[in-house]
C-alpha cells in the first residue's frame, strides 16, 4: 500500500503559476483518503504526494485535499482530463477539479454551500444512500452526511445535503419532505448555509473575532439572533451538534432569537467561530456568548435572556417581553496542507454591551 508519509513535499514552492504542479481535489467524501487519491490518479506515472485535509479537532475529512504531480504539464494533463469526469467505481460522483493557488496555508472549500437538514431517517440510511436520494432529482448535489453518535457508532437519525444550486435547495426542502428513504419518509429543515469566500460570511468578520473572548470557564451557552420563523428547536439542535453535546436548546415562542447551551466551553467556542454569519432558513444568524447561569443574578435580566443583544433587539424583528420571568435563560429545563489552498471558483457595528459582558458580535 502508498505510503503518503514517504513521498515528500516540494522542497521548493512555486512563484509563478507555470511552475504550479499541485491540483485542489474538491467533493471528498469522509472516506476518501490518501490511498484512495493514489489509486485514483497513480496510473499517469507523475504522481508525487497527496494530502487529504482533515479536521484538526475531530480528524475527519474536510471535504478537500491536494495532489502534487512531477510537472506543471503532468498536473494541467490530469486537470484536463479528469476535471468533472466520473470517478472510477463511482459513477455517480464526479472529480472536482483545480489548481492550488500560491497562497500558503490550508483553507476550506469556500464556494457556495446550500445545506438543508434531513431527519427521520431509518438506522441503515447510509451518506451514499442520503446522497443517491437527492441526487437522482437535483444535479446540483455536492455531498450528503449522516451524524453518528460518537459513543455508539450508529446513527442519530439525521443528516445533512448540501447543494451549490440555492434553487435546488430551495426546491428540495418543499419536494422531498415526507419523501421516503429506505424504509421512512424524511422530514426536511433548513440548516446553515455559506455564501462563498467573498458572501456574507465575511461581513461579519469583525464581529466574529471576539466570539471566543468570554472569560467564564463555565459559560457554554450560546445566543442565536436573526432566526428565520420557521426554524425550530431541533432544527436548531441538529445543527449546533455537529460541534459538540448539546444540554439544552431553546428558541422563546414568538420570538426571532435562541439559546444553544454545550456540555463543554470548547464546543461552544467551535460552534460561535464556525456558525455566526451563516444562513439559516434563509436568514443570516448572529451568535454571541449567551449569559451564563453562574452570572444570571447579575445585571439587568433581559441581558441574560438576549446574551448581551438587550438594546440591539430591533435588529432581530423582536420586542422585549414585560415579564422578567418569561426570560428563557439559564436553561433550569435541561438537565480541504502542502502550502496550497483552493483558487476560487468563478459593518455592522454591534449593539452596545453591559459593563461585565464581553462584546461580541457562520461545511460538513
Amino acid at each position: 500500500m502508498w505510503n503518503p508519509q514517504a513521498a515528500a513535499p516540494p522542497s521548493v514552492q512555486p512563484t509563478t503559476a507555470d511552475e504550479i504542479r499541485t491540483l485542489w481535489i474538491g467533493d471528498l467524501q469522509y472516506w476518501m483518503d490518501e490511498n484512495f487519491l493514489y489509486g485514483c490518479f497513480a496510473h499517469t506515472g507523475e504522481m508525487v504526494s497527496a494530502k487529504v485535509i482533515r479536521n484538526k479537532q475531530t480528524g475527519q475529512v474536510e471535504g478537500y485535499g491536494f495532489i502534487e504531480f512531477a510537472s506543471h504539464a503532468a498536473a494541467e494533463r490530469v486537470l484536463q482530463t479528469f476535471n468533472n469526469a466520473p470517478i472510477p467505481s463511482f459513477p455517480d460522483q464526479l472529480f472536482r477539479l483545480n489548481w492550488a493557488s500560491l497562497s500558503s496555508g490550508d483553507k476550506r472549500d469556500d464556494s457556495p454551500d446550500y445545506t438543508i437538514f434531513v431527519g427521520d431517517l431509518a438506522a441503515d440510511v447510509t451518506d451514499y444512500i442520503l446522497l443517491e436520494t437527492f441526487r437522482a432529482s437535483y444535479p446540483s448535489v455536492k455531498g450528503a452526511k449522516v451524524v453518528i453518535d460518537r459513543v455508539t457508532g450508529r446513527t442519530k437519525g439525521y443528516g445533512f445535503v448540501r447543494f451549490s444550486d440555492e434553487s435546488e435547495q430551495i426546491r428540495a426542502m418543499t419536494e422531498m419532505n415526507g419523501v421516503p428513504c429506505s424504509t421512512r419518509p424524511m422530514r426536511i429543515g433548513p440548516a446553515a448555509s455559506k455564501k462563498g469566500v467573498t458572501g456574507q460570511r465575511d461581513s461579519y468578520q469583525s464581529s466574529a473575532a471576539g466570539v471566543t473572548t468570554d472569560n467564564d470557564p463555565n459559560n457554554t451557552t450560546v445566543f442565536v439572533g436573526g432566526l428565520d420563523a420557521s426554524v425550530t428547536d431541533d432544527h436548531l439542535k441538529n445543527v449546533f451538534s455537529q460541534y459538540g453535546e448539546i444540554v439544552h436548546v431553546k428558541i422563546p415562542a414568538g420570538k426571532r432569537c435562541g439559546f444553544v447551551q454545550f456540555s463543554e466551553k470548547s464546543c461552544a467556542e467551535e460552534a460561535l467561530r464556525m456558525l455566526n454569519g451563516v444562513q439559516l432558513g434563509g436568514t443570516t444568524v448572529r451568535l454571541s456568548w449567551g449569559r451564563s447561569p453562574s452570572n444570571k443574578q447579575s445585571g439587568d435580566p433581559s441581558q441574560f435572556y438576549y446574551g448581551g443583544y438587550g438594546q440591539g433587539q430591533e435588529q432581530y424583528g423582536y420586542t422585549m417581553p414585560q415579564d422578567p420571568n418569561a426570560y428563557y435563560g439559564g436553561y433550569s429545563g435541561g438537565g480541504y496542507s502542502g502550502g496550497y489552498q483552493q483558487t476560487p471558483q468563478a459593518g455592522q457595528q454591534p449593539p452596545q454591551q453591559p459593563p461585565q459582558q464581553q462584546q461580541v458580535g457562520f461545511s460538513y
